[in-house]
């Protein structure tokens, strides 16, 4: 299995983003599997999955990451 370093996220068409997985979502940003989960904590937005499960919309994490970024990272 690779490690989070190689791992990569694939380009996709213009206007043409999934929905993607925590562990996608992880390997977008370069953070643990507990800092997504602070995230999510701290309102970073989600979609519903299946019967509990959950995906993230990059498009509404990346403007909630703009509106919330410096405020998640002076907590750390």
């Amino acid at each position: 299995m690779p490690t989070k370093v190689e791992r990569r996220v694939a380009s996709l068409p213009a206007g043409l983003l999934p929905l993607l997985s925590q562990r996608e979502l992880e390997t977008y940003y370069g953070v643990s599997d507990f800092t997504v989960r602070q995230w999510m904590k701290a309102g970073m937005p989600r979609e519903p999955f299946g019967a509990r499960g959950f995906r993230f919309d990059l498009d509404r994490v990346r403007d909630w990451m703009a509106k919330h970024g410096e405020q998640l990272a002076s907590a750390s």
